[in-house]
């Protein structure tokens, strides 16, 4: 079964994929947030299967650790982590991409 979530996270001042960094999808319920399933990116900076094969309609996060990425690069950065909020509405497979830099980043749904 493939995932209805996928990842790719990409260095900008690098050029090339994030490879190492932990990422957690959680689901917002009345209570808080509930991990659904976590994950880290591989040698592509891709995690392909983050979660079940569907995530039923309702709000989700990906919060990506940075911190300890740009720390193994002796790299200041401003961001200890990312948090992207979503909605899922549909069946679609859902692809969650983020550009990553010390001091900015930018994210998108891809495909």
């Amino acid at each position: 079964m493939t995932s209805h979530l996928s990842t790719h996270v990409l260095d900008a001042t690098a050029g090339g994929p994030a490879i190492g960094i932990d990422v957690v999808l959680e689901r917002r319920q009345e209570a808080g947030w509930v991990q659904v399933a976590s994950g880290t990116t591989d040698a592509d900076g891709r995690i392909g299967d983050l979660g079940p094969g569907q995530l039923p309609p309702d709000t989700y996060r990906l919060t990506f650790a940075v911190a300890s990425y740009f720390a193994a690069r002796e790299t200041a950065s401003f961001y200890p982590e990312i948090t992207v909020t979503f909605e899922v509405e549909g069946a679609d497979h859902y692809h969650v991409p983020l550009l990553l830099s010390p001091y900015a980043y930018s994210t998108y749904r891809g495909t």
